[in-house]
């Protein structure tokens, strides 16, 4: 859960923002990076706290922080597990903890590897938890934090995570690692042995997907659209992955809007990326304007409009 209150701070507040811990902090329990009343951090290191600590003092800060109280944090958590298709989701603090009568943010492993998903995407959450030690300064402390992660010091290919317990969930753990260009999400809830599990079942995975290429920046064109003269483009390759048995299964469908009045840079469409009937990826498509074409003159103009040209 902790995972979306990164993601939801990272995009609602710059990094460097000092932020004072308040006394909604003391209603704080289970594990905590030891924040005072009166502490002054910034946004950044309380994201480390609450990362690689598991700061439940840290989650607080935050949310009083970023959106001045816990029930507006929230609604922020939900609207963006709703724009993710978290459909199965129920956010109800920003720690993850039940409170007193066992109320506490719900969720699924697939819901979970969604948001893990996402949050990859995002350069700044992505190097915050894929750090293994980080040092913090406030105006009070100085602070020595070691990721709880251990998959980040075990298993080579670990690029990120989050560790976690709920009293329902029992032990948690989301992580992400990274092989030959193909990146892989695994949630568990429940388990004991959680660390071990996680790096047998990536082994497994990489060894059964490989990447794909389905769609290349430098020779992109969609088949039979011409409205744009050709002048599309994408920001990056597009890969999945996927088996062998699933490569056939792929296919593109695209979205397109037709502007008469657009810049060069402007969203114009989508390309969709199907497994069959389920959508693997999103990306946006670019349109670039043809600065070398001659702007029509006024007698051209005329002439057309007087005879149809």
């Amino acid at each position: 859960m902790k995972i979306m209150t990164t993601l939801v701070a990272i995009e609602q507040m710059p990094l460097e923002t000092e932020i004072t811990v308040d006394e909604h902090v003391l209603k704080a329990y289970g594990s905590g990076i030891y924040i005072e009343v009166g502490e002054v951090m910034s946004l950044k290191d309380l994201l480390f706290g609450l990362m690689l600590r598991s700061g439940n003092d840290a989650a607080i800060a935050i949310a009083y922080g970023v959106a001045g109280s816990m029930e507006s944090f929230v609604s922020l958590m939900n609207q963006k597990a709703y724009e993710i298709g978290m459909s199965h989701t129920k956010f109800y603090n920003s720690h993850g903890l039940e409170d007193e009568k066992g109320v506490g943010n719900t969720s699924t492993a697939f819901d979970m590897a969604k948001l893990m998903y996402t949050a990859m995407q995002n350069e700044t959450f992505r190097m915050i938890t894929g750090t293994k030690n980080y040092v913090s300064k406030s105006n009070k402390k100085t602070y020595h934090w070691t990721n709880k992660n251990k998959l980040l010091f075990q298993y080579e290919y670990a690029i990120g995570g989050k560790t976690g317990y709920t009293h329902l969930a029992k032990r948690t753990l989301v992580s992400a690692a990274k092989k030959d260009g193909g990146e892989i999400a695994i949630v568990t809830f429940n388990d004991g042995n959680d660390f071990q599990d996680h790096q047998n079942l990536y082994e497994v995975l990489f060894s059964q997907y490989h990447l794909v290429e389905v769609l290349k920046k430098d020779d992109f064109t969609i088949p039979d659209f011409h409205y744009y003269d050709d002048s599309l483009y994408l920001l990056q390759d597009v890969s999945v992955l996927v088996t062998k048995e699933e490569e056939r299964l792929l296919n593109v469908k695209y979205e397109m809007e037709e502007k008469e009045e657009y810049e060069t840079g402007d969203v114009v469409g989508h390309a969709h990326i199907f497994l069959k009937d389920e959508e693997l990826k999103s990306v946006a498509i670019y349109v670039k304007k043809n600065v070398a074409q001659k702007k029509e003159g006024f007698f051209s103009k005329l002439f057309r409009w007087l005879f149809g040209w």
